[in-house]
């Protein structure tokens, strides 16, 4: 690791500005000089790795005493604060009650102890895992741009088949974002020009030819709060996660649906599918496939073939889409049977 320096911020704005000019010339956010450090999960673990070499490192944990560090649930919708753990929205009653796809993405995305430190915001601005990223000596377009992709035709069993390009199959290994982007959620973020409220589905960016740009970031802007909207399928919402073992893992293909049924009809169907892609990825075609239809186990494969209709996979990780139409079924027969 090498050495950097420490600021201890006790405000967004501050906190945003600090970035700003120390990030100097202009960069996307994961190559800047300067980082925000939350719960530091995952930052603290690339730097030791020698992947992410920030010169400054802003600490923005003191913000968890402001509204950044709370949860808030009105009739018109959820708002967590970014600095708000992951153990903390878990737990929340009324997440698990009302918004169950949010409390189970977490319970199922890491260990008790890294729940316990690991902030809102960071998770959903997380890094892959992809062992050609991590690893410095083999090139990695994502760590150094221009310098190829060593997955493409390496040992990509774990890689993305929705979302890739010849530059970058890095899979996407968050499971909160999937639950986010199937609720329609926002991000609020302070920056350099101001404050401003964007989609969730617009927040992370396909590779192209530029995989290190990962967001719609730019240096200095600081995720402060996410809000999801109430809406008659947030309770009847599931998360599923197929991984190799049980114990923390990444999925290899998980589902995080939400349905509103009006009898035995589908009246509004949402699905996003993980493990499988470069970006939180929403199914839209699955979705399209269950309106105005029962929801029966035909119309749930059918649903899961069209979530992967686009799917292109490499030499080790084709498997992932006939597991992944499999999930989406089962997510969508689970909600189904829910109790709401």
């Amino acid at each position: 690791m090498q050495p950097f320096s420490y600021l201890r911020s006790a405000d967004a704005e501050s906190a945003s500005e600090a970035a700003r000019v120390a990030a100097g010339a202009a960069a996307p956010p994961t190559q800047s000089a300067a980082q925000f450090l939350a719960g530091g999960t995952n930052i603290v673990d690339y730097m030791k790795l020698g992947v992410m070499r920030p010169e400054m490192l802003v600490d923005i944990n003191e913000l968890q005493k402001s509204e950044m560090g709370r949860i808030s649930v009105t009739d018109k919708g959820l708002r967590l604060g970014a600095l708000v753990r992951m153990a903390q929205a878990q737990e929340h009653p009324a997440i698990k009650s009302d918004y169950p796809v949010i409390a189970e993405a977490l319970l199922l995305a890491a260990s008790q102890q890294i729940r316990n430190m690991a902030s809102l915001g960071g998770n959903i601005l997380q890094r892959t895992r992809c062992e050609y990223f991590r690893e410095t000596s083999w090139a990695c377009n994502k760590r150094n741009p221009g310098s190829g992709c060593s997955a493409y035709d390496g040992v990509n069993r774990e890689h993305a088949v929705l979302g890739g390009s010849e530059a970058c199959i890095a899979t996407y290994h968050g499971d909160f974002a999937q639950a986010l982007i199937t609720l329609d959620a926002s991000v609020d973020i302070i920056g350099p020009h101001g404050a401003r409220t964007i989609r969730f589905s617009d927040l992370h960016k396909t590779p192209g030819d530029t995989p290190h740009i990962e967001t719609a970031l730019a240096p200095g802007d600081l995720v402060t709060f996410i809000s999801v909207p109430a809406g008659p399928h947030t309770r009847r919402s599931r998360y599923v996660k197929v991984r190799d073992r049980q114990s923390y893992q990444f999925a290899l293909p998980s589902a995080a649906v939400a349905l509103a049924i009006d009898g035995d009809i589908v009246r509004d169907a949402r699905i996003a599918v993980g493990g499988v892609a470069t970006v939180p990825w929403r199914a839209r075609e699955a979705e399209t496939a269950l309106i105005g239809k029962p929801i029966d186990e035909a119309a749930a494969l059918a649903a899961g073939k069209a979530a992967f209709a686009d799917a292109k996979p490499r030499r080790d990780n084709a498997f992932k889409i006939p597991l992944g139409e499999q999930v989406v079924a089962r997510a969508l027969l689970e909600a189904r049977e829910m109790k709401v």
